[in-house]
């Protein structure tokens, strides 16, 4: 096999700055799954105000409980869904989302703060900055993209677009990928190797159809699709299902046909499955390096986990437990698959006889 390796000097804080970057990882993991949390017990919506700057502290008296619940109870969720609640039954589903709201801040602290520090000192290598800078970036508009989100809740319709839930969800994915690949690229020593068959390509491409099912996922979730068609493999006693195509025009049925949105992630899911077992079974025939074999095992294992995760899901009607284990479980293989490319970059990826 031709491999042409590449080597570049690793910059002497380039460790350093891949541990910060892999914690800055975890702690977005941990938001993307509490974000789920925050959807599933419909908690999303109890925050009536946005106060990026000033809104850290919660309700602290009686007093102030009771004026922020008077709030809420002005908006449609409230009129049309909860008015059950009292105000202990309200501060359920506000803790919720106040500590998600909370943990964006920190997020942004988290990452803010070091960048700073790192960048006056010096120790960010230079074609790093602006990279890390885009982050940031992304960071402050996954704040505002929560807030649009949001408000898409509070106007007639207590449920938020399923359109902007998507755009949330791929946003944060969006920014955990590039931050791991950059965490791992410092972490590996920059190395470089350009692979003159098809693997590396095939990750991408994996890559592109995880965060496709990802996508679709989104819209599963803003719509509800879970709840129905509870049944693995049929829908409704069939394979492929009556009423994919009832709306007009025809796309629309990909974004807000509850039948079509269920089975095109049920598809791609079982693609993506597929794909990663065969791309499996062949790269690992041919690996030459223990790290790049274990990778290939563990993109294995975790499509594995996240197709059980999800069956499991629907079939047991989407307990709110399980479905955070199927987010979290989509955040796990879109690691593998990063980690997978990654490791295939390596100079001794696979043997010179292939």
């Amino acid at each position: 096999m031709n491999q042409v390796p590449i080597a570049e000097r690793p910059f002497q804080h380039d460790r350093t700055i891949a541990v910060w970057l892999l914690v800055c990882c975890v702690t977005i993991f941990c938001m993307v799954v509490l974000g789920g949390v925050t959807r599933l017990t419909g908690s999303g919506l109890s925050m009536v105000e946005w106060e990026p700057i000033m809104g850290v502290l919660p309700p602290l008296s009686d007093a102030e409980w009771q004026e922020t619940f008077a709030k809420y109870q002005q908006y449609p969720e409230y009129k049309l869904k909860n008015s059950h609640l009292d105000v202990e039954g309200f501060k359920g589903i506000f803790w919720l989302e106040y500590l998600h709201r909370l943990l964006g801040r920190g997020i942004g602290m988290l990452f803010g703060l070091p960048f700073l520090y790192f960048l006056v000192r010096g120790q960010i290598d230079r074609p790093l900055v602006p990279k890390l800078v885009f982050l940031f970036v992304l960071g402050g508009l996954q704040g505002l993209m929560g807030w649009y989100m949001v408000q898409s809740g509070m106007v007639d319709d207590p449920n938020v677009s399923q359109y902007r839930l998507t755009a949330h969800l791929l946003l944060a994915i969006f920014i955990y990928a590039y931050m791991l690949w950059l965490a791992l690229d410092l972490l590996r020593g920059r190395t470089r190797v350009k692979v003159s068959n098809g693997w590396l390509t095939g990750t991408f491409t994996l890559l592109g159809l995880v965060l496709l099912t990802i996508a679709s996922g989104g819209f599963v979730a803003g719509l509800k699709a879970g709840f129905t068609y509870n049944t693995f493999p049929l829908m409704n006693g069939q394979l492929v299902p009556d009423g994919l195509l009832l709306m007009e025009p025809v796309w629309r049925n990909l974004f807000e046909n509850i039948t079509a949105v269920q089975f095109n992630h049920r598809f791609l899911a079982m693609l993506v499955a597929a794909l990663v077992t065969g791309f499996w079974w062949a790269a690992r025939r041919q690996a030459n390096a223990a790290g790049v074999r274990m990778a290939l095992d563990l993109l294995l294992g975790a499509v594995l986990l996240q197709v059980a995760l999800g069956i499991s899901t629907l079939l047991l009607v989407v307990p709110i437990w399980l479905a955070a284990a199927h987010q979290a479980g989509a955040v796990i293989l879109l690691t593998a698959v990063i980690n997978a490319a990654e490791q295939l970059r390596r100079p001794d990826a696979f043997s010179e006889a292939e």
